[in-house]
């Protein structure tokens, strides 16, 4: 089993972009009011139709996506369409796209060295993790954390199950994978699937499939 993460920078966001969203997308892009979110937004439905485009071999524009959220019904759920999984995510400069044959979740986050660890670590970790985390301090303490908080958070997206009011243990039967992206920002990836995946990183860029 293969699961392709697909990377690229806001910086690569271009206006033109937007001809190619539906009109659904066109409202939450316009609903953007700081540039950088607008950016990841639309770099994020960019990267999808255009690696779904190559994928099916098909105009960007013409690809179906439905993200219908299954508890309120608004367009700000999970991205999906047929006949492959996909999970996107995007922190700081970075925006990634997980593409697969089964049920994936990616999630990237910005090393924050003013980041509340104390205090989000009691909601957000389990008692061993905690333990583990004060074994550390500094900035390795915050990519410890987020070491832990993404992995969760791509555990989620995954299964689609929602964050438990109480932290535990990653179920079985999800494989998880630390995403090495650069020293800024840390990322991990979840596929549920009794087997370990192959991952294959690649770089976005003006050619998806390259």
């Amino acid at each position: 089993m293969t699961v392709d993460v697909w990377w690229a920078r806001i910086d690569q966001a271009r206006d033109e972009f937007a001809a190619d969203l539906d009109e659904v997308e066109r409202e939450r892009l316009a609903a953007y009011t700081q540039p950088e979110a607008r950016a990841r937004f639309l770099l994020g439905c960019t990267m999808v139709r255009r690696l779904l485009a190559a994928r099916f071999s098909l105009p960007a524009a013409s690809i179906r996506l439905d993200r219908t959220c299954p508890r309120c019904g608004k367009p700000h759920g999970k991205v999906r369409t047929d006949g492959v999984e996909l999970s996107v995510t995007h922190a700081g400069d970075l925006v990634g796209v997980a593409i697969g044959d089964r049920p994936v979740g990616i999630d990237v986050e910005k090393v924050d060295p003013h980041l509340d660890i104390a205090g989000l670590a009691q909601v957000a970790l389990t008692p061993e993790e905690i333990h583990e985390l004060s074994g550390v301090d500094g900035r390795e303490k915050v990519h410890a954390f987020l070491t832990y908080w993404t992995r969760r958070e791509a555990a989620v997206k995954a299964t689609g199950e929602g964050l438990p009011a109480k932290p535990r243990k990653i179920t079985a039967g999800i494989q998880l994978e630390d995403l090495d992206v650069d020293p800024d920002h840390v990322a991990a990836l979840a596929v549920v699937s009794a087997e370990p995946p192959v991952v294959r990183t690649f770089r976005f860029g003006s050619d998806p499939r390259r």
